[in-house]
């Protein structure tokens, strides 16, 4: 099993601190680095965050560095570890665009890009976006559709129920064939069957031994209900805490985990690095 880590790009981060931060987690071996997306947030918020009790968001939360520009340049500062959106909120952005970030990322970063891809939570972002919320989960799917083709296709075209593409160009292409790596986030049977119809990958989030067992198998059927096997989905689970144990480890690993994803952050880099360590131990454990 692999390990990776999901970290905060932010206004705690500054460019020094980041790009030491892919550094740290490079050298101690880590299989990956993950940053979330949201381009505002909101002091009072009526939509439920899904994986808080209150369903606020744990902390207090004031900004975050756009995921592709915080990638782009943890790419110019590490060699070899993956760079993943955790995740990119794709029905809330122009997919042509969205799918020009993630092949730009891709060629320039020597094909080290997974496109973690999420419905959004946050209604009012949306909003205040001038981007609809409802039918976001469908849009979703077209936006894949969209971005395919201008990742695939030489000449590109795309005709749907929410978005129109006229034959046309765009490059680079990816680095990695056919395209990036595509996991869906989220633990619905709704987000596991995208996953499952349309994805390489899933990425469950803050869930315990026991919840990653629990949806993997539902994941299964819902797998084989598409008529794919197992081993052609890649299993991220986003661990609840950093502290994990190695026999925790080994339970994620048994209930089907291919990746480990755990959080660290911190304010001064010799925490992140001291973070980093301890959770080093884990690497190879399973």
């Amino acid at each position: 099993m692999k390990i990776g880590i999901a970290t905060a790009a932010g206004p705690h981060t500054p460019p020094d601190f980041l790009a030491e931060m892919g550094r740290v987690a490079e050298s101690r071996g880590f299989h990956s680095l993950w940053v979330p997306e949201h381009v505002i947030f909101f002091q009072e918020h009526a939509s439920r965050y899904p994986y808080s009790e209150d369903g606020r968001i744990p902390g207090n939360p004031t900004g975050a560095i756009e995921p592709f520009l915080a990638l782009g340049w943890l790419a110019a500062h590490t060699e070899r570890i993956r760079l993943g959106t955790g995740i990119c909120l794709v029905p809330q952005r122009a997919p042509i665009y969205t799918a020009k970030q993630v092949a730009d990322l891709d060629f320039l970063s020597g094909g080290r890009v997974d496109f973690g891809v999420g419905i959004g939570w946050l209604r009012e972002e949306f909003e205040a976006l001038g981007v609809p919320w409802q039918h976001r989960a469908a849009r979703t799917r077209e936006c894949v559709a969209v971005m395919k083709t201008l990742w695939c296709d030489e000449v590109s075209s795309f005709q749907g129920e929410f978005y129109s593409l006229p034959h046309c160009l765009q490059n680079p292409k990816p680095i990695q064939q056919p395209h990036p790596p595509i996991h869906f986030g989220g633990e619905s049977d709704a987000a596991l069957r995208r996953a499952a119809e349309i994805g390489q990958g899933w990425y469950g989030f803050q869930l315990d031994p026991g919840g990653a067992r629990e949806r993997i198998r539902r994941l299964g059927e819902i797998l084989a209900e598409a008529g794919r096997e197992p081993s052609e989905l890649h299993i991220s689970v986003g661990a609840p805490s950093r502290r994990v144990s190695k026999q925790d480890a080994q339970r994620y690993a048994e209930a089907g985990v291919d990746q480990l994803i755990l959080p660290i952050a911190a304010g001064r880099i010799e925490r992140f690095a001291a973070a980093a360590d301890e959770a080093a131990a884990l690497i190879g454990a399973c």
